[in-house]
């Protein structure tokens, strides 16, 4: 079982900054596949941004260049810079983490994970 934390959220006004972190309670970390998923108000989830065990890294085109994800193994925590922010990206932000060995878009596929955290609001105005 791994659990999951998020923090980092909070308001900001268009055009600023917030980086999220989710620190998992498992050493087995640097075995997972970690995503950023989020869901707006009144929306259905989608995927922001993933990163596999070799670092590759996948990104929705709503945030590529904007955003980025990257992971601490040694910490058992993901991160998710997010820069030039948007009223567009409003929502519920949420980490999860996957045993499944996932590339490409299904990084970003949220039925393809097993764990999830509680979530981090974040709001731009």
């Amino acid at each position: 079982q791994v659990q999951l934390v998020e923090s980092g959220g909070g308001s900001v006004q268009a055009g600023g900054s917030l980086r999220l972190s989710c620190e998992a309670s498992r050493s087995m970390y640097s075995t997972y596949c970690l995503g950023w998923f989020r869901q707006p108000p009144g929306k259905a989830p989608e995927g922001v941004a993933g990163i596999a065990t070799d670092g590759d890294t996948t990104y929705a085109p709503s945030v590529k260049g904007r955003f980025t994800v990257s992971r601490d193994n040694a910490k058992n925590t993901l991160y998710l810079q997010m820069n030039s922010l948007e009223p567009e990206d409003t929502a519920m932000y949420y980490c999860a983490a996957s045993r499944n060995a996932l590339g490409s878009w299904l990084l970003i596929s949220p039925s393809q994970y097993n764990y999830w955290g509680q979530g981090t609001q974040v709001t731009v105005s």
